[in-house]
């Protein structure tokens, strides 16, 4: 991305990518079908933006910026691993929940063969993905998640269920509520972390 100084143009350029991905699929959503959705001409795309992949990256980039900061606003003040944990997958599937493009997006059309875009991506959720390694080392200390727990693999099962009932969920048209399933979730994963066990 070139330039960011004029953030309403930008943000308009992103909403519009988002709707248009989610509508024509990845591949099929040229440059000039999102600069006309967000009322711009073709070049004033290049302003912001190197390409349709920087696009991509930058809708990720900005949409998942968002919602870490909402995120850690939420669970700063609170102490308890678990429910720090519940807030999480709770504010995971409500993101998803109240945009259905956003939903498509990050789900499915994020998922691209080309190594570098997953490669950019990945970089992205570092971020997310660290929320849950704090959440994890301070289960571990507060006694409430197993000591001798491997934290990269309880990250990579926290993760990859939260992503899995959320990428099931947009392949089912979203015809279910997917925030109702947050509690158990929830509970299913605390019963694989915790230190209660018989």
């Amino acid at each position: 991305m070139i330039l960011k100084t004029n953030k309403p143009k930008y943000t308009q350029i992103i909403d519009a990518a988002v709707n248009v991905i989610a509508e024509n699929g990845y591949h099929a959503s040229q440059v000039s079908k999102i600069a006309k959705k967000a009322g711009v001409a073709d070049g004033t795309i290049y302003l912001y933006f190197k390409n349709k992949e920087d696009i991509l990256v930058s809708l990720f980039q900005e949409k998942m910026g968002i919602f870490i900061e909402k995120i850690e606003k939420e669970i700063n003040d609170v102490d308890d691993a678990e429910k720090k944990l519940g807030i999480l997958i709770k504010m995971h599937f409500n993101q998803l929940a109240e945009n259905h493009d956003l939903a498509i997006v990050t789900q499915l059309e994020l998922r691209q063969s080309n190594i570098a875009l997953r490669l950019k991506i990945n970089e992205i959720l570092k971020k997310y993905l660290k929320i849950i390694d704090e959440i994890i080392d301070a289960g571990i200390n507060q006694g409430v998640f197993r000591k001798e727990l491997n934290p990269r693999l309880a990250r990579q099962m926290i993760f990859g269920t939260i992503d899995e009932i959320a990428t099931n969920w947009v392949m089912k048209d979203q015809k279910y509520n997917v925030v109702k399933q947050a509690d158990e979730v929830h509970e299913l994963i605390i019963q694989g972390l915790s230190s209660n066990v018989d």
